[in-house]
């Protein structure tokens, strides 16, 4: 565990002796660090790699008052004496490690974004009204505003099934795939993470979250480092939507899509993103 301001932060490390380089893994908000499994084990046999769990989720303390996601990440990187690494983030994992890449772009050697998410982003409304009706409308209307709002008296475990599954149907699975698309192992391991993350949120203290000024969305054009942007061909089309942005932003992105795949690659096509991110890096880390 790590101590980042009074918060303990979960972590996990492994790599070789004399690495190639460090990689950092991010995971997203209904995940946890679990997520990188395979790339995890995969990549450090040459790379010193980092997963962490953010703080309100898996196994590190919760999130409460103000909380900035980007400078945690800084924080993580400094606290395990890390100069300089490639940051791999999935979904709002990726958001972070964005904001990481114009805060201190000295301490990025790379960017890997997976179904990325990104700062100051509005998603369409049409997103918005597909996650009200196939994901909230999973879990009554007056216990659900009850349990945002942190004032239920229980929270239901059978409320955080339904949702975590709603989620993962329409997520991880993608809006236009079914539940037979995942596989047995991806989609209860899709569903724990999701639910602690439901449970969590519902039940414990109350967060705001601050991000970089000027917002991520309108600097794509002054990130530095060598990126990857990955995308699913089957997640939300709003997600996607993201990727165009992100591959046609930031300058020189390399772009890979992947079919028949939704919101969490790293788990659902756990090779085909290794091979990637094996790829991407060799370009970037050099014996």
């Amino acid at each position: 565990m790590l101590i980042i301001g009074d918060i303990k932060i979960a972590y996990e490390e492994a790599g070789p002796a004399t690495p190639l380089g460090t990689v950092v893994l991010v995971h997203g908000g209904t995940t946890d660090m679990r997520l990188w499994e395979h790339q995890f084990h995969a990549l450090s046999e040459r790379y010193r790699v980092i997963r962490y769990d953010w703080r309100g989720h898996g196994r590190s303390g919760d999130a409460a008052g103000e909380v900035c996601h980007h400078e945690d990440l800084l924080a993580v990187m400094d606290a395990l004496g890390v100069e300089r690494a490639a940051l791999v983030g999935n979904s709002m994992g990726g958001a972070y490690a964005t904001e990481v890449a114009l805060a201190a772009p000295s301490r990025v050697a790379a960017l890997a974004l997976i179904s990325s998410g990104l700062a100051g982003h509005q998603w369409p409304q049409e997103m918005l009204d597909q996650a009200r009706e196939r994901v909230h409308g999973s879990v009554p209307a007056d216990r659900l505003a009850r349990y945002r709002a942190g004032t239920a008296d229980h929270v239901d475990p059978a409320d955080v099934r339904a949702m975590a599954q709603a989620h993962t149907l329409w997520q991880t699975a993608g809006p236009d795939r079914g539940r037979d698309a995942l596989s047995d192992e991806v989609w209860e391991s899709a569903v724990e993470m999701c639910g602690l993350v439901f449970e969590r949120s519902w039940s414990g203290p109350r967060s705001t979250e601050r991000h970089l000024t000027p917002p991520a969305v309108t600097r794509l054009p002054e990130i530095t480092a060598p990126t990857l942007v990955i995308n699913g061909l089957s997640d939300v089309p709003g997600i996607q939507q993201m990727s165009d942005l992100l591959s046609a932003g930031i300058p020189a992105a390399r772009r890979i899509d992947l079919p028949e795949t939704g919101h969490l690659p790293p788990l659902e096509r756990p090779t085909e993103v290794t091979e990637a991110l094996t790829a991407f890096l060799a370009t970037v880390f050099t014996p």
